[in-house]
């Protein structure tokens, strides 16, 4: 055989190697159909390699399903937790350094976000929020994703978090052929719900204390107070063994109220939410949970809440009753570790053995790739 046939031969065995490679990939490559949160048939790659997330802290709920890397799949984010998380940026950061090079492409239900940049990487999926389905609607951007072959998933884990959260997780992990991770930790979230409906769900009405939640405490010096409705936080009042005191006073997710109401009514118990905005607004004084957080901090920030105009003088300031929480609860699966704690304030008797610091670090421990560290909620002293 001459050089020039050998050649020949090499160059159509070659060939048929890369057809056949190209034949057993697009073999592998399968779609599946899926109903998501939002109630839409969508036909996606299953355990798609380039995903889009429309919000960062979407990031809390992947964790639990990709463990070992909850960003091997992420080519693109908007970095709504570098900037209104910065602990849990940093903590993810140090035990995966190449996110630091992640792009941020803004948000997605506005005329900001990079359409373009999402395609170019060659995008699979962009996953997205129930809550703003309707902007994702009015914007056009499903249709242009799809045109684009791009699939979109709505999730929920901040609209109805007690209904949506495990399907949610089984969602994901359909898509992403994490099926037993979701499965282990929907077991796990329903048995730690379980054990606060399991003892409330017998105490009468008038056993329930009002509570007052003032959502985003102290992140606006100059501005008071915005709540929740009977949904999100609110909800999880409810189920705590509280009564929502804002679900009397709005029919939405959330509402601003006066202060003049709040002090008319004096409720029982009153429970802001905090987390680390120092670095988004230096100028706030809520109380900076996260996991760089510290004990003497969350007191000093408590205790000037406390101390503003008029607030001394409430029942649950006078009473021992005045507490926080980690604002990022609102939108995470780990809202049961937030629950926990509402039922030791609201019923310290029947939840004495309850110990929300046991479960957290429970959960980390099993199903989170960063370890626990830092301070989530806090009762003024």
């Amino acid at each position: 055989m001459n050089v020039r046939s050998l050649t020949r031969g090499l160059c159509s065995a070659a060939a048929a190697m890369t057809l056949t490679f190209a034949s057993a990939t697009i073999a592998t490559a399968e779609t599946i159909t899926v109903t998501d949160i939002a109630g839409r048939v969508v036909d996606v790659e299953k355990n798609p390699s380039k995903v889009v997330i429309g919000e960062g802290r979407m990031i809390y709920s992947i964790a639990l399903l990709d463990q070992k890397n909850p960003f091997q799949r992420i080519v693109g984010w908007k970095d709504d937790m570098v900037k209104y998380d910065p602990d849990a940026h940093r903590k993810y950061l140090e035990a995966f350094p190449e996110i630091a090079d992640l792009p941020s492409f803004g948000s997605p239900y506005t005329d900001e976000w990079n359409l373009e940049g999402v395609i170019s990487l060659g995008t699979e999926l962009v996953l997205m929020n129930l809550g703003n389905l309707l902007k994702a609607q009015e914007s056009g951007i499903i249709e242009k994703l799809d045109e684009a072959g791009i699939a979109t998933i709505f999730v929920d884990f901040r609209q109805d978090p007690t209904q949506n959260t495990v399907p949610s997780l089984q969602l994901l992990g359909r898509i992403f052929d994490k099926r037993d991770d979701a499965d282990a930790f929907g077991d796990y979230y329903q048995e730690q719900m379980k054990l606060i409906y399991s003892r409330v769900q017998g105490i009468p009405d008038e056993d329930r204390p009002v509570v007052f939640i003032e959502r985003a405490a102290g992140y606006n010096p100059a501005k008071c107070c915005n709540t929740f409705g009977a949904a999100n936080l609110g909800r999880l009042v409810d189920l705590s063994g509280g009564r929502n005191w804002g679900s009397s006073k709005t029919p939405g997710f959330s509402a601003s109220v006066s202060l003049e109401a709040i002090f008319a009514d004096d409720p029982d118990v009153i429970i802001g939410t905090g987390a680390n905005w120092a670095e988004a607004n230096p100028a706030t004084t809520a109380v900076l949970f996260g996991y760089e957080a510290d004990r003497a901090m969350v007191q000093e920030r408590l205790g000037a809440l406390a101390s503003r105009e008029g607030w001394p003088e409430l029942s649950a300031v006078k009473n021992g009753r005045f507490h926080s929480v980690y604002h990022q609860f609102y939108n995470s699966p780990y809202h049961f570790v937030a629950m926990q704690a509402f039922a030791k304030w609201l019923h310290p008797e029947l939840f004495e053995d309850v110990s929300p610091e046991a479960t957290m670090k429970e959960l980390h421990d099993r199903f989170l790739p960063i370890d626990y560290s830092g301070v989530f909620w806090g009762s003024l002293e």
